[in-house]
């Protein structure tokens, strides 16, 4: 083989692929996903899981498994068994969960997963030629015909999942608050999205973390604008 055919498009594109999706394989796997703390340091004392200045109306709970104050959006994982930042859900590919530290990383992971998917698939397609005789063709091709037919259907997946999750962080919102919302307390309530503060927010705080603040502000600043908003229309 000429030195030359290891720079191929072909092999740089397995190459890449391999090496990006072990590599966030790896982190999604040992990182640390935004546990929320089950003893305070010393240095930490004005964390906001202890003195968050929440509304009466939506006091900290104690997680009655391992008996944290769980912060707004926090729930705990009987898998990991520790209460999660901003938890979304637990994966159980990567055998971790997806919460507010790992979150971006995951959806750059189905991204990553999906553009090869249909790289795969536009490949398995240009292999496939249909002007031989149907039995002909079908010995010759029908190991490429099963490969696009299972990569069409992972790639019809990592679609829908990936554009599940974006709608999700266009809206602030996580798969654990969509699907149990009549469940949580501060979100039961309330009419809409308290956390939803617009598309472009949305997103530069979820890739960026910008602008910074506690769930819990957040939460306040909502309830003390409709509280203006009902004053002023009366």
């Amino acid at each position: 083989m000429a030195p030359w055919a290891l720079l191929s498009p072909g092999v740089l594109v397995r190459t890449g692929h391999t090496v990006l999706t072990w590599g966030i394989t790896l982190v999604l796997f040992l990182h640390d996903t935004g546990y929320v703390n089950v003893l305070p340091q010393p240095q930490e004392e004005a964390k906001e899981e202890q003195t968050a200045m929440v509304p009466q109306a939506i006091p900290l709970r104690r997680c009655r498994f391992c008996m944290v104050l769980q912060p707004l959006r926090a729930r705990h994982c009987r898998e990991c068994r520790r209460c999660v930042r901003r938890y979304d859900h637990h994966c159980p590919w990567m055998e971790n969960c997806v919460g507010e530290r790992n979150h971006p990383l995951f959806v750059a992971y189905l991204a990553l997963q999906l553009v090869v998917l249909l790289w795969g698939l536009y490949l398995a397609w240009s292999g496939l030629r249909f002007f031989q005789p149907w039995g002909l063709w079908l010995r010759s091709s029908g190991l490429l015909l099963a490969t696009f037919l299972l990569l069409s259907l992972f790639s019809l997946v990592a679609s829908l999942l990936l554009a599940s999750h974006l709608y999700l962080v266009a809206s602030n919102t996580t798969t654990w608050e969509f699907i149990s919302s009549h469940r949580i307390a501060y979100l039961r309530q309330r009419p809409g999205n308290p956390f939803d503060r617009g598309l472009t927010r949305n997103l530069a705080h979820f890739f960026c973390g910008w602008p910074s603040g506690s769930w819990e502000t957040l939460w306040a600043e909502e309830e003390e604008e409709e509280r203006d908003g009902s004053s002023q229309a009366v």
